[in-house]
């Protein structure tokens, strides 16, 4: 999906200027958003991916003047609609007036709590060898989804060299949409920032992401 969270290589936004000795959470509810996330996933009524995709879906407006927990519940508060888990009359009186579907994975147990403070291996056995190798020259594809999509759209049709195989995972794409895991090979690939901005960007740096097979074709 192109929207305003895409922003990597767009001018005008300053430089990231990190903040000395950032605490975990700013607020007390930002815990609390985490760990309802991280319950949600835990029980299969959402997952890392499909949680992007809500945030990325966001209004732009809403999107820049969030901070970046505000997305996040903003984010759950929708998907938790979207799949009728909650009532947005629930929303909007506070408390619960209907019963729940049940979770895909059952009901949330004290049990769960030690796996929702674990991040979920994507790792997946690969159905086919890596079409790419280090070293070979690929192209980005053009590609414009109105789903979701990991390729940062300041790459797309531009051309670069594969610089490692990083496994093969589960495929964003398609898992944000709750449409199966898809395994994927994953690739560094390495940019010149010249041939992704010209001229004017600075000739001595490179840029690396981490872009699944189906990004990426062949030269």
């Amino acid at each position: 999906m192109n929207g305003v969270h895409d922003m990597g290589g767009m001018d005008g936004f300053g430089k990231v200027e990190p903040e000395a000795n950032e605490p975990t959470f700013h607020h007390e509810w930002e815990g609390r958003v985490m760990a309802m996330v991280r319950a949600m996933g835990a029980n299969g009524g959402v997952n890392i991916d499909s949680q992007r995709f809500a945030r990325e879906s966001l209004p732009p407006e809403v999107y820049l003047a969030s901070s970046y927990y505000k997305k996040w519940f903003l984010a759950i508060e929708n998907q938790l609609v979207e799949r009728n888990m909650v009532g947005a009359d629930e929303l909007e009186a506070g408390h619960s007036l209907h019963q729940s579907p049940p979770l895909p994975r059952g009901k949330f147990t004290l049990d769960d709590v030690k796996r929702c403070e674990t991040r979920a291996n994507f790792d997946r056995q690969p159905q086919g060898p890596a079409s790419f190798k280090p070293g070979d020259k690929v192209r980005t594809k053009n590609i414009n989804p109105l789903t979701h999509t990991r390729l940062p759209r300041y790459v797309r049709g531009h051309t670069g060299v594969v610089e490692r195989i990083n496994g093969c995972h589960v495929f964003p794409d398609t898992n944000a949409h709750f449409k199966g895991d898809h395994p994927q090979w994953l690739y560094t690939v390495v940019f010149d920032a010249r041939d992704l901005w010209g001229d004017d960007a600075d000739p001595t740096l490179k840029v690396s992401i981490e872009a699944f097979e189906p990004y990426l074709e062949k030269i």
